[in-house]
């Protein structure tokens, strides 16, 4: 069945969009539709719908139904073809050809001023969408994905050619990034900056409905290229709706009211009402609700800003002093829920090649109260103090290694703003100490060394602390040249424990995706980068 959106919608169309935006309706209508619809809240905002700024994880999620790259990630991350049905890379690795599949299509709109309202995505569309990409007017933060590539042409419609400068092992996956979606250059140029708010794609869902901070309705895409092992197209859902109540205690109400159908979080305020102290769902929950856990790659800490007057920031005698001056089992056990594990090996989490099990920061409070006296001996501040920037959903830890140093003599103050507040900040250098998370953008452990890479401080890049080793450096360069994982993840192992000597920051723990679903949710799978793909998830039609 084909609909012209711009000129009609019939009467079915009508009442499923009313239930889709959360329109009242009857209880009966509703519960009959529950079924086509996924419903997730969203309590950090949204910025954009354009994949040039899926820059978090707000915007990567909603972007992941609308858009589609070259290749993408399978939930072992492994590469796997996308629009580009299959590809040859070099012997020296520096020359990519890609080849396209020729059924895709763009979601419908008049921008196209075709027949039928779309076109089939081509490979000069790839070159439109990595321009824009680079573009400076655009300032698209995920520009340095493409910082190694040195040459790309559409050899044809469906054959794509990409040269780099230097061979970089983890090319592919950087690709299976949202920065690298293949938008249309008809549909930019008729929105604008607008496009933010008006996405065209190639995804398995296509925009419908974005009251900002409010809520945001995807539709299923009719004209969706993927099929499942037994030939069904995908997706299988008719709709996503989204809201975004802003905490998480709301979040966690709707959730246990049946209102939503996933809760991505694990938040104080309700974790010891769901879980158990050893990570088990409570019994009372069991009939109602699944709950799944896997590895997640992200590395939660504290960082330095290395660049500050601060003696006690400058000082690499106290940040080792307060990276051995508190228990992080401890931590994860009474303030995760067993959620988690200790980051005492270095930055590189367990779960991703290069991960090395390198000694990083046991807990030691003697050599913590060592380091604490040869600091005040050393510079004569007999009274160290450090404030830590963090949000509302991590002050239960800061507070916690906040009373922990203080026995140590080390004074923390805890400073509770807003993400957006200390994102702000962080970029321009304005906090000397904050709580932060490095989520792989790609998976290869080199995503987890590019944080310390001296050309990568921050405006430039994503180098927060302003960490400087030449060693490092050296090591960082040499490493994308070796085409031998093995040898590779040596480098690897060898500039983590140059972060951990040096101590720019203070690893805390390594995540774990926690993910509680309404029990008649199907199909919805966890991957280590924690990111929600929905094209093959169905809901069981309750009673």
């Amino acid at each position: 069945m084909k609909f012209n959106y711009h000129f009609h919608i019939n009467h079915y169309i009508t009442i499923f969009y009313i239930a889709l935006t959360l329109v009242s309706c009857s209880n009966s209508e509703e519960k009959d539709r529950d079924h086509l619809v996924f419903r997730y809240n969203q309590y950090e905002n949204v910025s954009s719908l354009d994949p040039a700024f899926a820059r978090d994880v707000a915007n990567i999620w909603a972007t992941n139904q609308l858009f589609n790259g070259l290749v993408q990630l399978d939930d072992n991350l492994h590469i796997k073809p996308d629009i580009a049905k299959r590809w040859e890379i070099s012997e020296d690795a520096l020359h990519y050809t890609f080849y396209l599949r020729d059924d895709v299509k763009f979601h419908k709109h008049t921008s196209f001023n075709t027949k039928d309202s779309t076109r089939r995505v081509v490979a000069k569309d790839f070159v439109y969408s990595f321009n824009r990409l680079k573009d400076p007017k655009v300032a698209s933060p995920g520009n340095w994905v493409l910082k190694n590539v040195k040459h790309y042409h559409a050899v044809n419609d469906t054959i794509l050619k990409i040269d780099l400068n230097m061979p970089f092992p983890a090319f592919l996956g950087l690709l299976s990034m949202r920065y690298c979606s293949v938008v249309p250059k008809e549909a930019v140029s008729y929105y604008g900056d607008e496009f933010r708010a008006h996405p065209i794609g190639t995804g398995p869902f296509k925009f419908k409905l974005w009251e900002e901070n409010v809520k945001l309705v995807f539709r299923k895409n009719q004209l969706y290229f993927e099929k499942d092992d037994n030939g069904k197209q995908l997706p299988y859902l008719e709709a996503v709706a989204v809201t975004f109540l802003p905490d998480k205690q709301s979040e966690f109400l709707q959730f246990a009211k049946g209102k939503i159908d996933l809760l991505n979080s694990l938040d104080a305020s309700y974790k010891d009402e769901l879980l158990t102290p050893s990570g088990k769902l409570r019994d009372k929950y069991k009939d109602r609700i699944n709950i799944s856990k896997g590895p997640y790659l992200n590395s939660e800490y504290l960082g330095f800003y290395l660049d500050t007057e601060k003696e006690e920031i400058q000082s690499l005698l106290l940040r080792k002093a307060v990276n051995h001056g508190f228990d992080r089992k401890k931590m994860i056990t009474y303030l995760k829920n067993g959620i988690g594990m200790p980051a005492e090996n270095g930055f590189i989490p367990k779960g991703i090649p290069g991960y090395a099990n390198i000694p990083g920061f046991e807990y030691n409070p003697e050599k913590s109260r060592e380091l604490v006296e040869a600091y005040k001996k050393e510079t004569g501040d007999n009274e160290p103090t450090v404030r830590i920037a963090t949000d509302a959903n991590y002050q239960t830890i800061c507070e916690y290694i906040q009373r922990e140093l203080e026995k140590i003599g080390i004074n923390i103050i805890v400073d509770v703003m807003p993400s957006s507040t200390i994102r702000q900040k962080k970029w321009a250098g304005k906090l000397d100490t904050f709580r932060a998370s490095w989520i792989a953008d790609y998976p290869d452990a080199e995503n987890f060394l590019s944080p310390y890479y001296s050309k990568n401080h921050t405006p430039n890049g994503p180098n927060y602390t302003h960490f400087k080793n030449e060693t490092f450096d050296r090591l960082y360069e040499e490493s994308f040249l070796i085409t031998d994982d093995q040898i590779r993840e040596q480098y690897y192992a060898k500039m983590d424990s140059i972060i951990v000597a040096h101590a720019p920051i203070v690893p805390l723990y390594y995540d774990e995706v926690v993910r509680f679903t309404q029990k008649n949710v199907r199909g919805l799978t966890n991957n280590p980068q924690n990111f929600l793909i929905l094209k093959r998830v169905w809901k069981e039609k309750l009673d």
